[in-house]
């Protein structure tokens, strides 16, 4: 039994190293990332929004108490689609500056992915569509 133990910490020791620095360089060695791409859409919080198709100016007040408190937030564009929004782990400001957007038309550029059915933004940068459209 005791040489069961060790061996069994033996193997599991190398796992809890590999989970633990994961995250470091996560990009596959010779994987080419694919540009960053700008999209727009109304700033949604996604509970709200796929629960009960809560979005707009009525709904700002929730969305923004709901982003605060943790709730992913999501770009809806105006062909339906909804991105979520995750935060880049190099600049997380963009992100955070998006916190305070909710309810509003938003320009999001990063890296768009796609997995599982799923669609998300990793943001790179952000600015209010009337600011984007001004230049």
């Amino acid at each position: 039994m005791k040489r069961l133990t060790i061996l069994l910490v033996a193997l599991t020791l190398p796992i809890a190293a590999i989970q633990a620095f994961g995250h470091q360089g996560h990009q596959m060695a010779g994987h080419k990332p694919a540009a960053p791409k700008t999209m727009t859409g109304e700033l949604v919080d996604t509970g709200c929004y796929l629960g009960h198709a809560a979005r707009g100016a009525k709904h700002v007040e929730c969305a923004t108490k709901c982003i605060n408190n943790g709730m992913p937030m999501g770009l809806l564009t105006s062909d339906g689609s909804l991105y979520l929004l995750t935060m880049n782990h190099d600049d997380p400001d963009p992100y955070n500056q998006l916190k305070t957007m909710a309810g509003r038309t938003v320009s999001v550029t990063g890296m768009v992915m796609t997995r599982g059915g799923m669609k998300g933004i990793d943001v790179a940068s952000v600015k209010a569509a009337s600011e984007a459209a001004g230049k």
